[in-house]
């Protein structure tokens, strides 16, 4: 009996040592905790390369002599008015063709329509219309079946330069109009004179090539 009681203990006691054993063993195994991964470094952000300006010939460099070309057109500079209102100066060349048919291109660096925006280049050319005596209303007129509406009206003082048909100095007043399509009728007159009306069309980068003078 005790015997028999010695030998169940002494099984029992194997059997604990054996677990810890094995739970010591897979203690043991179980794999150490991964070091932390050091950050990933953000991506540099890429490098913007402004474009290239175009390659456009600057019409505000255009001289009174110069041969003009305008959308395959010929022409040359014969004269230029010189204007200035309110700080603000453009110019106006007077443009023969040759055959008797004159044009005015005016070149103007105009402020955008919201404070702070940069000045841009406005390029206009303009062609004479006959006004059949009419004269520049404050109100909507009609053109040529076209109702035009008032946009625009004040005075200048202008300096010609080469055949202008104008004084050497003085004052211009003028009136300019816009169709619904898009379209802009002005009238121009030097004070004391009589108006005269032309179609203005605004021209793309690009479409002017001169010629300069020897």
């Amino acid at each position: 009996m005790t015997a028999a009681v010695v030998l169940v203990l002494g099984v029992a006691t194997l059997v604990v040592v054996l677990g810890a054993f094995v739970v010591t063993a897979r203690q043991g195994r179980v794999p150490a905790p991964m070091p932390p991964l050091p950050p990933e470094e953000p991506e540099a952000a890429p490098v913007r390369v402004p474009a290239p300006a175009a390659d456009y010939f600057d019409p505000r460099t255009i001289k009174v002599g110069d041969t003009v070309h305008i959308q395959g057109v010929k022409s040359r500079a014969i004269g230029a008015l010189h204007l200035s209102r309110q700080g603000d100066q453009w110019t106006e060349y007077l443009l023969d063709e040759g055959v008797r048919r004159y044009q005015w291109l005016s070149v103007e660096e105009r402020r955008g329509p919201a404070e702070g925006e940069p000045l841009h280049l406005e390029v206009m050319l303009w062609t004479q219309v006959p006004t059949q005596g009419m004269v520049p209303a404050k109100h909507m007129l009609i053109m040529e079946g076209v109702e035009f509406f008032p946009v625009e009206r004040g005075t200048v003082a202008f300096r010609s330069e080469g055949m202008t048909g104008q004084p050497d100095r003085g004052l211009l007043d003028f009136a300019h109009y816009r169709a619904a399509d898009g379209r802009l009728l002005s009238f121009e007159r030097v004070q004391g004179g009589q108006w005269s009306a032309f179609y203005t069309r605004p021209l793309t980068p690009g479409s002017i090539r001169v010629e300069r003078i020897p």
